[in-house]
């Protein structure tokens, strides 16, 4: 069912909003930690090492595709605010459109360039083999990738954020269970785990189509809303490009701590990758809440209710940075048991997992504040500003994984993500200020109206 954020209390509706899309989220990194669990204690560290290898590389290129697809969705999401249902058809039917030329033009060339950029990285000898074959199965599932994020983002836009939610339950559980299927039964190594994740995939999103089409038709295009104008596509474009281009500029930097990380052997990979799964979980909440905002701002700022805005952005960076400070305090402590879960007995491994989850930990408050910031500015329609930021966050994420890894090895490695967010944070928290005292100054923003 559709969800109207415009009216109520903002606090309560984010909050609501952002739980499912944190469980979700939970469920969606199943698909890679049951591959690095199952991967790990089944197959090895060096197999483990071959699937995680690839996690940068990966991101480059599906992180475009859901950068771009959440872009594509905010131009659904604030005609939906605005209470223009046909243009949220015509905008569904936009998208669309767009993210068939992307798909096509993605899978071509990332499967045609796989084995000479894990090459460039440095991607040690003996897992060079096993990260080729995981990683190009990955990519030629990329248009399974496209479709179901561009329906749970459509789905996002119009308030339902539950339906993603169940789908993903489901279909993590037919992952898990198919990795041990292919890896255990029929034994496919690493190549396994990549078929168990792109089938679950496809079945997700024949999930979300009927679930659209009885439940949420107010995205179903009719025949008509297909003849998109140029101007339409190119309203899409300016959003969607943007937020992908944000996220792949992200993903070079951590291409470049991939790259001095390979350089540091496999024991450092398997922990590195092991504590990044710990890590991506752990900031699950602080994700939601993001992406929690970038629905909310869109809708009330198609519905022209900046008060609520403001006031949202403010009661989102503070429940948020409480989350984030209990997390990484847990994080911190508890991080060698954690890791021991993925790498089982291996002291040395667990040790360099524990350092990385303890660098993290400590910095959680500022990546809760940019998840914020970025994704309230692009609910405003701003792809400008948090371009900036990625671009920020990439010159500090290769200082940290290039100069610091140099003179710190694994330890200068670690702090590469810290030192990005806050390169990113601070320019995104200054914007979002001056953001807000505009809209006052213009005279736009109006009383609240909380229902």
């Amino acid at each position: 069912m559709t969800k109207n954020l415009t009216v109520g209390n903002p606090a309560l509706l984010i909050v609501s909003f952002a739980l499912p899309l944190f469980i979700g989220n939970v469920f969606q990194q199943f698909y890679s930690m049951a591959d690095a669990f199952i991967v790990g204690r089944t197959i090895g560290v060096n197999a483990l090492a071959a699937v995680g290898c690839t996690g940068s590389l990966s991101f480059f290129v599906l992180g475009f595709v859901m950068g771009f697809t959440q872009g594509a969705a905010i131009v659904t999401s604030q005609r939906f605010g605005a209470g223009d249902e046909a243009g949220v058809r015509r905008s569904f039917a936009a998208s669309i459109i767009l993210c068939t030329g992307m798909t096509v033009i993605l899978t071509a060339a990332s499967v045609a360039s796989v084995r000479s950029l894990l090459v460039l990285m440095r991607t040690p000898p003996e897992i060079l083999d096993a990260a080729c074959a995981y990683i190009t199965i990955i990519f030629w599932g990329i248009a399974a990738s496209v479709m179901f994020n561009l329906l749970s983002n459509m789905m996002r836009a119009v308030g339902d954020s539950r339906t993603p939610l169940f789908i993903l339950v489901i279909v993590c559980i037919i992952n898990i269970i198919l990795d041990y299927v292919f890896i255990l039964i029929f034994h496919t190594g690493v190549e396994g785990a990549a078929y168990a994740t792109i089938i679950a995939q496809v079945i997700a999103c024949l999930l979300c189509l009927p679930v659209i089409k009885r439940k949420l038709k107010v995205l179903v295009p009719a025949k008509t809303d297909w003849s998109v104008s140029r101007s339409e596509l190119t309203e899409h474009l300016k959003m969607a490009f943007p937020m992908g281009f944000q996220l792949s500029i992200i993903a070079i930097g951590t291409i470049g701590v991939q790259f001095a990380l390979n350089g540091l052997g496999t024991p450092a990979v398997a922990a590195f990758t092991a504590a990044g799964k710990i890590d991506q979980v752990a900031v699950m909440p602080m994700a939601a809440f993001g992406a929690a905002m970038t629905t909310f701002v869109a809708q009330n700022y198609g519905a022209r209710k900046f008060d609520r805005i403001r006031t949202g952005i403010f009661q989102s960076l503070t429940i948020s940075g409480v989350i984030s400070l209990l997390i990484g305090i847990a994080v911190f402590f508890a991080g060698h048991h954690l890791a021991a879960l993925f790498i089982g007995n291996e002291p040395r491994v667990i040790a360099l997992a524990h350092t990385y989850l303890q660098i993290n930990g400590a910095c959680y408050l500022v990546l809760s504040t940019l998840f914020v910031c970025r994704q309230s500015l692009q609910g405003l329609g701003d792809s400008v500003t948090p371009t900036v930021a990625g671009i920020m966050e990439l010159v500090m994420r290769l200082f940290g994984a290039i100069l610091l890894a140099k003179y710190f090895g694994y330890v200068g490695v670690c702090w590469a993500g810290p030192l990005a967010w806050l390169g990113a944070a601070v320019p995104l928290f200054i914007s979002v200020l001056m953001s807000m005292k505009r809209l006052n100054r213009q005279g736009i923003a109006s009383k609240r109206t909380y229902a």
